[in-house]
C-alpha cells in the first residue's frame, strides 16, 4: 500500500452491525477506504448487535458481505484483523461497561489516540437511549475526538425532532453530530456546487432574471419491497422530501459561500431553507400533489399495487408519490418555482435536475409556425451521470429554421469505475471531521417546519388512492401543477 494519505486513527463502533445497511454499505465502504489507503493499521471497528456471535462468526459474515459487494478484495484478510464484535442490549446499562472495556483495550492495542466514532445504523427510537448510555458509561469521555453518525429519519415531525435533538445534545455537541443524508455523498450532487460556483457562464445567470423554473426529480421503478412497515409510517413526504429533495433545492438555490469551509457552506444552505415559503392549508391543495401506485406493468411484468404489498394496510392513505411547487422568499429567487417530484413504481429510475432558462425577450427566430425549444441545463445524478446543455441552432438548410442542439458531458466508464459509493465519501468525511455534506440542526428545523405544514393540510381530508398505475410518471395532477404555470415536466430528457 502507498502511504500517501494523512491517516486518522479511530475506533469505529457500529450499532446495528448485523443489519442490512451495515452489510450492504458500511463494511464494503470501510474496506474500500482501507484498500485505498485512506485508513491504515491504526483503526479498529467494533460491530454491535443483539445476536450471540463470536468474533470469528461475525468476521465470516462481514467477509462474505464484502466479497458480495466489492469486486477487488485485495487486502481483505488484513482488513478483517481490525474487525471485532460485541453483543449488546441497547437498553441494558451493564452492556455498555463491557463495551467500554473492549474499547479501551482496542485503543491501547491499535494506538487509536482516544478517537471514537459511533455509527447508529439502527431504528431511530434507540438513538436517544444509546447516546444517553454512551455518556453515562464513560464511553464518550475520551482523550481524542468523539463523533456520532445517525441515519434518517430524525424525528417524525418538528416536535419529535426537537425532543430527540435535545436528548442527543446531552451527550454530543452539535459539531460532533453527523446526520447522514446519502444523497449529499453522491458525486454528481456535490458537482452542483462546482458547476455553479466555478463557471462564469452559469453563476451570473443563476437567478430569477434568467431562470424560469428548476425541476428536481427522484423516481424509482421499485416498489416498497420489504419495507412496507417502515414506509407506512413515513411515506414519500417524510422519506424523501423532508431530507433528500429539499437538500438538493438548498444546493441549487444557495448564495456563494465566502469559503469552502463546512460552516460557511452550511450557513448558506440554512438561509435558503429558512426562506422556504411555508404553505397555508389552502395553498397546499394548489401546490402539492400526493399519489399512491396501483397495480400496473413495468418492463413487461405485472406488478401489484401499494395496498397489496406486505405489511401495508388495505385502505392505506400513505403517499408513494409527491410532487410540489416550492417557492423561496428571497431576492435571488422571488417568482421562480422549484418543482420537486419523487415516487416509487414510476416509468424509470432517475435522479435529475433540470434548469429551464427564460426565453430571449424579443426572439427574431420565433414565428407562429415554429416553436423554439427552451434552453436547459440538465444535471443527471443517476443513472447516466453527467451534464448536458440544450440550445437552439440553425438547421443546415436555406432559410432561418432552427433545431435543438445538445452539448453533453457524460461520465465515462473509467470515471464511473473510479467513483465511490456515497457512504464511502461520507464515512471518510466523518473521520476527517468535515461536516459539509451532513445536515445541520438548523437545516432540519426548517425542512420539518415546511413538511409539517403540508402534512397537516393533508390530514384534513382523505386522498382518493390509488391514483396512478405502476410504470407511469405519477398522477395526472402532477402535470397540471406545472401546466397551470405554463410549464411541463421534462420527461425522458438526457
Amino acid at each position: 500500500m502507498n502511504k500517501t494519505h494523512n491517516h486518522i486513527p479511530a475506533l469505529i463502533t457500529i450499532f446495528g452491525a448485523t443489519g442490512d445497511l451495515s452489510h450492504r454499505k458500511l463494511f464494503p465502504s470501510l474496506f474500500h477506504l482501507f484498500q485505498q489507503d485512506n485508513l491504515d493499521d491504526r483503526i479498529a471497528i467494533v460491530g454491535i448487535g443483539r445476536r450471540q456471535l463470536t468474533v470469528d462468526d461475525f468476521r465470516a459474515q462481514v467477509k462474505a458481505s464484502i466479497q458480495a459487494h466489492v469486486h477487488d478484495t485485495k487486502h481483505l484478510d488484513q482488513f478483517m484483523q481490525h474487525v471485532f464484535y460485541q453483543q449488546l442490549d441497547v437498553n441494558n446499562e451493564a452492556s455498555y461497561q463491557e463495551l467500554l472495556d473492549l474499547s479501551n483495550e482496542l485503543d491501547r492495542q491499535f494506538c487509536l489516540d482516544g478517537n471514537r466514532l459511533f455509527y447508529l445504523a439502527m431504528a431511530p427510537q434507540f438513538f436517544g437511549v444509546v447516546t444517553d448510555y454512551l455518556k453515562a458509561s464513560g464511553l464518550t469521555k475520551t482523550t481524542g475526538f468523539k463523533r456520532l453518525v445517525i441515519e434518517k429519519p430524525f424525528g417524525t415531525d418538528l416536535k419529535s425532532a426537537e425532543a430527540l435533538n435535545q436528548q442527543i445534545r446531552r451527550s454530543f455537541k452539535e459539531e460532533e453530530i453527523f446526520r447522514i443524508d446519502h444523497y449529499l455523498g453522491k458525486d454528481m450532487v456535490q458537482n452542483i456546487e462546482v458547476l455553479r460556483f466555478s463557471n462564469a457562464m452559469f453563476e451570473p445567470l443563476w437567478n430569477n432574471k434568467y431562470i424560469s423554473n428548476i425541476q428536481v426529480t427522484s423516481s424509482e421503478v421499485l416498489g416498497v419491497e420489504d419495507r412496507g412497515g417502515y414506509y407506512e409510517s413515513s411515506g414519500a413526504l417524510k422519506d424523501m422530501v423532508q431530507n433528500h429533495m429539499l437538500q438538493m433545492v438548498a444546493l441549487l438555490a444557495m448564495e456563494p459561500p465566502i469559503s469552502l469551509h463546512s460552516d460557511d457552506i452550511r450557513s448558506e444552505k440554512v438561509k435558503v431553507l429558512k426562506s422556504l415559503n411555508v404553505l397555508e392549508p389552502e395553498e397546499v391543495r394548489h401546490n402539492f400533489v400526493r399519489g399512491q401506485y396501483d397495480a400496473g406493468e413495468i418492463d413487461g411484468q405485472s406488478v401489484i399495487g401499494y395496498r397489496e404489498e406486505d405489511k401495508v394496510a388495505e385502505d392505506s392513505t400513505t403517499p408513494t408519490f409527491v410532487a410540489g411547487k416550492v417557492m423561496i422568499n428571497n431576492f435571488r429567487w422571488a417568482g421562480v418555482p422549484f418543482y420537486i417530484r419523487t415516487g416509487k413504481r414510476m416509468k424509470r429510475k432517475c435522479i435529475q435536475v433540470v434548469v429551464e432558462f427564460k426565453e430571449v425577450p424579443m426572439n427574431l427566430y420565433y414565428d407562429k409556425d415554429q416553436h423554439l425549444d427552451s434552453n436547459l441545463l440538465v444535471i443527471n445524478i443517476q443513472p447516466n451521470e453527467g451534464v448536458s446543455i440544450h440550445l437552439n441552432g440553425k438547421k443546415y438548410v436555406q432559410g432561418i429554421e432552427t433545431e435543438p442542439v445538445q452539448l453533453s458531458y457524460s461520465m465515462s466508464a473509467q470515471d464511473k469505475m473510479n467513483t465511490v459509493d456515497a457512504y464511502e465519501n461520507l464515512l471518510y468525511d466523518c473521520l476527517k471531521g468535515d461536516a459539509t455534506n451532513f445536515t445541520h440542526w438548523e437545516e432540519l428545523k426548517s425542512t420539518w417546519k415546511f413538511v409539517d405544514a403540508v402534512q397537516e393540510a393533508w390530514n384534513k381530508f382523505e386522498p382518493e388512492f390509488p391514483n396512478y398505475p405502476s410504470g407511469t410518471n405519477g398522477p395526472l395532477e402532477s402535470h397540471l401543477l406545472l401546466s397551470r404555470d405554463g410549464f411541463k415536466w421534462w420527461e425522458d430528457i438526457q
